[in-house]
């Protein structure tokens, strides 16, 4: 998460930076107004998530920026800042758009709250805009949520799309987000006032779907009680998205050519066709040519419909939009929920960027959905991913350090947390263990033999008594590897009542090593 440091004193810009990067941010600094207005309002303003303002510059001053800002419409959050904390430059910030304010120099605490507070309310913000953006049907592209420069090139190809009516097919697999293109495209457009009607092709008996797409008569066939226009009738005008298109029987697919050849649909029934004026966009998860080959889908349909073809790339290759979109849900669902979560810690962070997710952006929402209902605190912990740490575990992969951007406010240095435990593995029996080619000895169950979470101090004493058989009892490299010291690794020892553990955990190489220890 980017964030942009304006202020004309080096020295003043340098503890900011040193301070920001500690908590994890990515810091870009300009030294007056108007460089930072260009930066903000050009081509790659998209990526700067905050702004810190120091009001008092040469030449075009914080106020200037504020009220430059708001007549561009950019509505990045802004923290002024200032030598000078007197009230009535509160009130003027915060009437030119200032989100909040602090006095040189700004206690690392007090800035870091301040930052966590503008950009949780301006993911809500966001949220609501985009919610009000979709009921209005006017959802742009600014409405994606998206760092990725895969994504980047996705958006520029949409645009000139938007900018026409010619037929998109949008390809990429379930959960990626083609709905919410189609949205873009169509709230980009000159059709924006006009209706967006969505039909999941795959959705729909195989006997109702020419009566669902085209419409049909009172009457027409059995249970037919009144007159139905259609999803063609009733997108004319704007545009008609087929999801799943692939999904389409074969005499649907017959229909549907005729439809987007001739401009014209005939209800079931229908004595005459009817003249709709419809932009059709589709989306597909299947390899729509592989299915022309093999007989499953018409080839001149498939031509008719893969004008304009855009493909949205998986999550799993877009690694820089986990954080934003986790940000973007746990703001949402929060705020739903009535619950007031901050932050995600930065060992479910690992979690998050190590997870392939094979479900997309609709599984990482369903993941911080339940993250939410689970949290009991303000923070969502691996205890809130129980699924993520299972199938992680399975797959023995490896977890990634955290984006900085998904952690949030909490400043606790992971390099010395107690337990920095790479992959968390649940519960796993000896036969499966067996199974798996892993050895006993490297497992480390989380859970109870009643299901329950074991306590912190258990899996801690457990590690470190591994920690030191694997390391044949030589202290200072145990100390290294689990990133703490070696005066608090005796410590814990001795809080965890490990020194006399002989047996197990390398006790006589410990003791001796002490015992030089206190000699030296």
């Amino acid at each position: 998460m980017a964030i942009l440091i304006v202020d004309d004193d080096p020295v003043q810009c340098r503890l900011l930076e040193a301070m920001l990067q500690k908590f994890g941010y990515e810091t870009i600094v300009r030294d007056n107004g108007e460089a930072a207005l260009a930066l903000i309002c050009g081509a790659d303003g998209g990526r700067i998530d905050c702004v810190i303002l120091d009001l008092v510059m040469p030449n075009l001053d914080g106020l200037g920026v504020l009220a430059r800002l708001r007549q561009a419409g950019v509505k990045v959050p802004v923290i002024v800042q200032t030598a000078h904390g007197g009230i009535d430059n509160v009130v003027s910030a915060m009437r030119a758009g200032a989100v909040d304010f602090v006095v040189k120099p700004a206690g690392a605490e007090r800035l870091h709250v301040s930052l966590r507070n503008a950009l949780n309310t301006s993911a809500l913000e966001g949220e609501i805009a985009r919610w009000k953006h979709s009921r209005a049907g006017t959802l742009g592209f600014a409405d994606v949520i998206t760092k990725s420069a895969n994504m980047a090139a996705v958006i520029r190809i949409a645009e000139k799309a938007a900018a026409s009516t010619i037929p998109v097919l949008i390809a990429g697999e379930s959960g990626v987000g083609k709905e919410l293109i189609a949205r873009a495209i169509h709230g980009s457009s000159a059709r924006r006032t006009k209706p967006f009607v969505a039909v999941n092709c795959g959705a729909m008996p195989e006997n109702l779907v020419e009566s669902i797409l085209f419409g049909h008569e009172k009457g027409s066939f059995t249970g037919a009680t009144e007159r139905h226009i259609g999803k063609f009738v009733e997108a004319s005008g704007g545009t008609l998205f087929l999801d799943e298109v692939g999904e389409l029987p074969a005499a649907a697919q017959v229909k549907l050519l005729r439809a987007v050849q001739e401009g014209e649909v005939e209800p079931v029934g229908a004595r005459r066709p009817v003249k709709v004026d419809v932009r059709i966009m589709s989306a597909t998860n299947r390899d729509l040519i592989a299915d022309v080959k093999a007989g499953r889908f018409r080839e001149d349909l498939f031509y008719r419909l893969h004008v304009f073809p855009i493909t949205v790339p998986p999550l799993r290759q877009r690694p820089a939009d986990i954080p934003a979109l986790a940000r973007h849900f746990l703001a949402r669902f929060a705020a739903e929920e009535g619950k007031r979560i901050r932050l995600i810690a930065p060992e479910a962070a690992r979690l998050l960027a190590a997870y392939p997710w094979p479900g997309n952006i609709r599984q990482l929402e369903n993941a911080l959905f339940r993250a939410v209902v689970l949290a009991e605190g303000d923070t969502v912990s691996p205890a809130e991913l129980p699924q993520i740490v299972a199938q992680l575990a399975a797959h023995g992969e490896a977890q990634a350090d955290p984006p900085a951007e998904i952690v949030g406010d909490d400043d606790r240095d992971c390099s010395v947390l107690p337990i920095e435990v790479a992959p968390l593995q649940p519960e796993v029996q000896p036969a499966a263990a067996a199974v798996s080619g892993a050895p006993a000895s490297d497992l480390l169950p989380l859970l109870d033999a009643l299901g329950e979470v074991r306590p912190l101090d258990q899996i801690e004493a457990e590690l470190i008594r591994f920690a030191i058989t694997h390391y044949r009892g030589q202290m200072s490299e145990v100390a290294r590897r689990l990133r703490i010291g070696r005066s608090t690794l005796y410590r814990k020892l001795e809080s965890l009542g490990l020194q006399g553990d002989s047996a197990e955990s390398g006790g006589d190489a410990v003791a001796a090593e002490r015992q030089g220890r206190k000699i030296a």
